[in-house]
């Protein structure tokens, strides 16, 4: 009617089973208060099904008669070996990816000799950096499993970003009803999942085509390193400098197997603020996997040359001389130094006194090809204040629609023209007024005298 204290079980198993335990303690018992201890038993695959015996040895102490007693009884359990369904993982195809998820297939067969009912499959992770169908484990359900039969379970395993490839683990189980309708659950299943490695991109053979205050394009060669084709490849400018416009985000180069390259030309303009110089450019490449899930590789950077800003035209007037109180035509040349076609190219000529401009003041031409010349003819006078050997300045502008449609204004472009003597002789007209006005002013003075 006592206490049993500091009860201590040790386990002891005969025929093909083993203990796998040692000894366990487990308090004290009392006559109302039963004890319980877990017994862990190792029974081979091959064990025959039937009835085993357990051998216990309980070691306990009570008070009894004013001392503490230490006894030893044994007691024998019966063990049921039944052979339930017991399930096995026989293969497993993967196709998942690290940085990317992927299917697992596992194909499960019953070892055992009875059939399973409602057998709930589940896979889980060992590890936070794979994910089972978007968490940490799934569940699919078989219906009906015979002995011998297998059937396969698919699970969407993602791997995390820069991982290593190699075997990453998932534990299994399965629970289940036998034929007596009895919920049994077999846990000891586990497969390996190896990734393929992560899909990885370069950028190779980049050249700039940028310059200050124009629309360029930076060309290069996009090369596929992951091991599995990508779909609906696109180059993307990932950057946020604000002096970098690109005229598209980005700019598709199709499908792109294993180690398959393609050429890529991204149009991009530099703002009239942005410095010249090298810069460093975020880069990204998007794509579709497999699955026709968008993904995206963002750890690329290139180096591209911003050239400085130059006169989106070359103007030039070859004779830049001009008679004192004349009138001529001027031929100016006009030098397309875009790298796009400019249409309905019109130029206005603006010129200060003693310069003047005459009827025909401005110029067109419908379009001018990168490179392309032409020469447009403007008239300009001089007045009478025009010193000959002093130099004057004219000024021009351009107006003109780019490649997009977009009506451009360009900057004022002064051009220097030399006034010289007129080619039709005598005395400037300066003098000649001045010699006048003496000669008329000695006429009168003898005209008086005489009166």
């Amino acid at each position: 009617m006592t206490t049993a204290r500091n009860v201590r079980i040790d386990a002891e198993a005969n025929g093909p089973l083993s203990v796998e335990s040692g000894e366990t303690a487990i308090g004290g018992v009392t006559t109302t208060a039963p004890g319980s201890a877990p017994v862990s038993i190792n029974v081979p695959d091959d064990v025959e099904p039937g009835t085993y015996t357990l051998d216990l040895d309980l070691t306990y102490a009570y008070y009894s008669s004013g001392e503490d007693r230490t006894v030893t009884v044994s007691r024998q359990v019966d063990l049921r070996v039944r052979d339930d369904a017991r399930f096995q993982v026989v293969d497993v195809e993967s196709d998942t990816q690290v940085g990317d998820s992927g299917t697992v297939e596992a194909t499960i067969e019953n070892v055992g000799s009875e059939a399973a009912r409602d057998a709930d499959v589940t896979f889980r992770s060992q590890s936070n950096s794979v994910s089972v169908s978007g968490g940490q484990s799934d569940t699919i359900r078989v219906a009906e499993l015979d002995p011998g039969e297998t059937t396969t379970v698919a699970y969407d395993v993602g791997v995390a970003s820069d991982l290593p490839v190699q075997q990453y683990t998932l534990s299994g189980s399965v629970t289940f009803d036998d034929p007596d309708g009895i919920s049994r659950t077999d846990e000891g299943l586990s497969l390996g999942v190896l990734p393929l490695a992560e899909q990885e991109f370069s950028l190779t053979d980049v050249e700039s085509q940028l310059r200050v205050a124009e629309d360029g394009d930076l060309v290069g060669t996009v090369r596929n390193e992951g091991p599995v084709p990508a779909r609906s490849v696109v180059v993307q400018y990932a950057g946020e400098d604000q002096s970098v416009i690109p005229a598209e985000r980005s700019t598709a180069v199709g499908t792109l197997d294993s180690g398959e390259s393609a050429n890529f030309t991204l149009p991009m303009s530099i703002s009239g603020e942005a410095e010249s110089g090298l810069r460093s450019l975020d880069m990204a490449v998007q794509y579709r996997n497999g699955e026709d899930e968008l993904r995206a590789f963002e750890d690329l950077v290139v180096d591209a040359e911003v050239a400085p800003e130059r006169d989106r035209f070359d103007v030039a007037v070859e004779n830049r001389t001009i008679q004192s109180d004349g009138t001529r035509a001027v031929d100016v040349t006009v030098t397309n130094n875009l790298n796009e076609t400019a249409s309905d190219v019109e130029a206005r000529l603006f010129a200060d006194d003693p310069l003047d401009t005459g009827d025909t003041d401005t110029g067109y031409v419908q379009s001018l090809e990168p490179g392309e010349t032409t020469t447009m003819t403007f008239e300009l006078t001089t007045t009478g204040s025009a010193t000959p050997g002093s130099t004057y300045p004219i000024s021009l502008d351009f107006r003109y629609d780019d490649a997009d449609g977009d009506s451009q204004l360009t900057d004022t472009y002064r051009v220097p023209i030399d006034v010289i003597e007129s080619e039709g002789g005598g005395l400037p007209l300066p003098v000649i007024i001045v010699a006048l006005l003496v000669v008329g002013t000695g006429a009168l003075v003898v005209y008086r005298r005489r009166q």
